[in-house]
Order: C-alpha cells, then structure tokens, then sequence
C-alpha cells in the first residue's frame, strides 16, 4: 500500500495553502504585470521545475560529481551548456558557460569571488542611478550589498540632466581607483550599454569587463539590442526576466587567448576559478530541475516565435514611454531602448512610493524606484515599468495605450487623494480606501480587471 502522504496532492494534502496559492493565481490573471524584472514561463519550464529531478543531488560538475547516479542528469547539464553557447552565438573554443548559479545575485558574487578576490575593486553602475544591488551597493552609513561589504566598490554615475551613464567621468574615476573589474549592467536603465566603450575604459586601466544582461539577455538572444559578448571577458545573467525562463543564473566566461599588451598570447585562466568559486565554494548541490528548466528555456530561445516575441517587447514598451509622454509625464532618458522605463514623479504631485500603491490597488504591479539625484531608495520620485509579461501575455500596441490610459488616471487620482490625505504614505493608503475617492479607486480596478482577463494565457489553467 502506498503511502498517502507521498501520493496526496497539494490540494488534498494542505488545502490552507493552497487556497493562497490560488489566490496568487487570481492575482497574475487579473491583473496587469508591470514589473521589468517579471514574466510569465512556459508550461515546458514549470514541467522541468515540478520534475523528478528535484530528487536529484549532484554535487560537482558533469563527469566529475560527488554521488552516483547522475547519468541522467548530466546529460541535461552537458545539453543546458550546449543550448546556452548556441543561443547566444558563441564557439565552444571560445565561450565556456557554467549553468549551476541558483540566482543572478550569486552568479554575480561567484565571478567577484573567483576573478578579483576579497577587499579586490569593483565599479558598477550606482543602485540610484539604475545600477544593481550586486554591482557593489553601498549608502554613507551602511554597505548595503555583501559585494560591498567583502570587495572595495566605487560607483559610477549617470549624467543627472540627460540620465545616460556619463562614459568620461567613468574613465576618469577608473584610472583613479584602478578597479580590478568593471561592470556594464542595469536594474533600470532604459538605454543601450555601450560595450565598446565599456571595453575601451577597460583595456586603458587593466581591468576585465563583465556585462551583467540579466535584464536583457531575451533581447540579446532574439538580436533585438547589441550584444555584449563582442567586448566582454565575463557576461552574467538570469533566466527568468526577458528570457522568459526558471529563476536561476549562469555565467558565460572567455576561453583560448588573450593577447596582452606586449603582443604575448596568454590562456585565459576564468573557467577553473569560476566553476570553483561556484562548487565548492559557494554553492552546494544544483538544483537540476532548474538547469533541466534553462535548458529548454534556450531551446525555446532560438525560435522564430520568441525573436518575433522580443521584438514586441520593445515595440511595447516604446509605445508605452510615448504614450505616457504625450500625457505629460517624463520619461528618463527621454525614452527606451529595451523593455522597460523609468518615469519620473517628481513634478507630477506624487511620490514613487505613492504611485507604485495606488497601480497596485488596481491591480496593476509596478515598483517604486530611484530616478538620478533622489536620496532614498525607500521614498524615491519614480517608478520603473516593463513590457515583458504584457507581452507574454498577447499585448500589443493598441493595447498599451489602454494600459497607458488606465496609469495615467490612476497617478491622477493618487494625486487627488494624496492632496487630502497629506504626505505620509500611511495616511495615504488609508484614504485610498476611506476617503470619498476610494470609489473611483474601485471603479478603475474593476475596469483593469475586466481588461486584462481578455488576455489570458492559453495552457496556465494550472498551479
């Protein structure tokens, strides 16, 4: 006889939590997915991830682990790093690629860790600035990130009047600070990175050049935006945002010869110390379903669809930085290149803080975020929007300018109940549901919902 508390679903088993899976169910459904760094997976991704090969522990690498049993999986290790090079375009001779990262964040601290060692130094651009935690984070009176707190970081900038990463100041501050490794990535950067000139600063002050496209590797996969690979030593990413993957992270590293500066051929030395510092040094078993996730995640990658897919992306979100644009809001940078943008409240009489509430209360998910020149990330002056789960979803630009009606009124209406409730965020949220206005608030969510239940997604019936 089998044993029921094996064989029981979730549904059966714990029903309590169940009901608040279903809950968050509901949630994706009706409502309209805004954040960048949010999409909506493949039935395939979810089949490897709710897989057997959850059960599986193996620690080490293909051919070289530290249990028995793993024929199985590292055949889909060996084919996870095979898609990874050939959806990105990349020669085995010349790319290496290790697929066990369990997030962004530690693929990035696994390459600080193996190429510029602790108290080594890094520039990332600043978190305020659309930077990432991970790039070396760190405030007047706290180090904010681990990767501040165990490596020397000096931030770049941006130019506060234009919002595009100020290239000169950057070269200036590298040959001061001499950084063993600089870093060409974004959180919220609506504009192209400039890899050669990344690549230029670099090679003028010795350091490597490591791209972290997590936002954007879907589009560098479908050729939609430059590549970084041309100029960079390490590139990092996570699977989970415009790739449309599990969530998990994977490092690309060159390999072959680099020629130094007296014309002399020296082998790259990255892939040892990087597959070190990921097993055993940070990390322990991988998690397989993940890697089986990420390679079908690739697979799907190089399709016609997801190209035409990646294309929308953007077509969708420059719809969108127009639209909200030619209803007067202002758009850092003036615009987007890739998937997202950051707009700029601070003359639109509400904080950051205050639009991300009252989207969300009707029922569209967007963050708060920091726009140039705001001195806290907690109460900052803008919100980022992205386009990719929208766009999972079937938008298309007709759609956006609904999507961009239905912002436009509801930062309107915060406005109105910001100028009763007052300027603390408490009392805020307390008048979106108390004052006179929360029937408007009401009313515009039951219009969001309707809307966005005309773009459900065939095959996500499941949990």
């Amino acid at each position: 006889m089998g044993s029921k508390l094996l064989s029981d679903t979730v549904w059966e088993s714990d029903p309590e939590l169940f009901d608040i899976i279903k809950s968050e169910k509901q949630r994706q459904r009706k409502g309209l997915e805004m954040i960048a760094s949010e999409n909506f997976t493949s039935t395939a991704v979810l089949n490897c991830l709710g897989s057997c090969l959850t059960n599986k522990y193996a620690e080490g690498y293909p051919g070289a682990r530290y249990y028995g049993g793993t024929q199985c999986v590292d055949k889909i290790e060996l084919m996870c790093q095979k898609r990874g090079l050939e959806v990105f375009n990349l020669l085995p001779e010349e790319w290496g690629v290790n697929v066990q990262p369990y997030s962004g964040s530690p693929a990035n601290f696994a390459v600080y860790t193996a190429l510029v060692e602790p108290h080594g130094r890094i520039m990332g651009l600043d978190l305020p600035d659309g930077g990432h935690l991970t790039h070396g984070f760190f405030t007047l009176n706290k180090k904010i990130s681990a990767t501040s707190i165990f490596f020397e970081s000096m931030p770049y900038k941006v130019n506060p009047t234009t919002g595009l990463i100020d290239y000169e100041a950057l070269l200036n501050t590298a040959r001061l600070f001499k950084p063993k490794l600089i870093i060409a990535g974004v959180s919220c950067y609506s504009r192209y990175l400039d890899y050669k000139k990344f690549r230029d600063i670099c090679n003028d002050v010795g350091a490597m050049l490591m791209a972290d496209m997590a936002h954007v590797s879907g589009l560098v996969a479908a050729g939609v935006i430059p590549s970084p690979f041309e100029y960079c030593d390490i590139v990092t990413t996570t699977t989970h945002k415009t790739l449309r993957g599990p969530r998990a992270g994977v490092i690309f590293y060159r390999k072959g010869f680099k020629t130094n500066s007296k014309g002399e051929k020296l082998p790259y030395d990255y892939e040892s110390r990087i597959n070190q510092a990921v097993f055993p040094g940070l990390q322990g078993g991988p998690h397989e379903n993940a890697i089986a996730a990420i390679a079908t995640t690739f697979k799907q990658a190089k399709t016609q669809e997801f190209k035409e897919y990646a294309e929308q992306i953007v077509k969708n979100a420059r719809r969108l930085s127009a639209g909200l644009q030619e209803k007067g809001y202002k758009v850092v940078t003036g615009g987007t290149d890739v998937h997202m943008l950051l707009l700029d409240l601070s003359s639109a009489g509400i904080s950051g803080a205050k639009a991300e509430y009252i989207l969300e209360e009707i029922s569209i998910a967007c963050n708060k975020n920091t726009i140039p020149g705001d001195k806290s990330a907690l109460n900052p002056s803008g919100i980022r929007l992205g386009t990719p789960a929208l766009t999972t979803r079937g938008l298309k630009e007709n759609d956006i300018d609904q999507v961009t009606a239905f912002i436009d009124r509801a930062l309107k209406l915060g406005k109105r109940i910001g100028e009763k409730s007052g300027p603390k965020l408490v009392d805020f949220k307390k008048a979106v549901h108390d004052s006179e206005l929360s029937s408007e608030v009401k009313v515009l969510r039951d219009e969001v919902e309707t809307f966005s239940e005309k773009f459900f997604i065939p095959g996500f019936e499941g949990y």
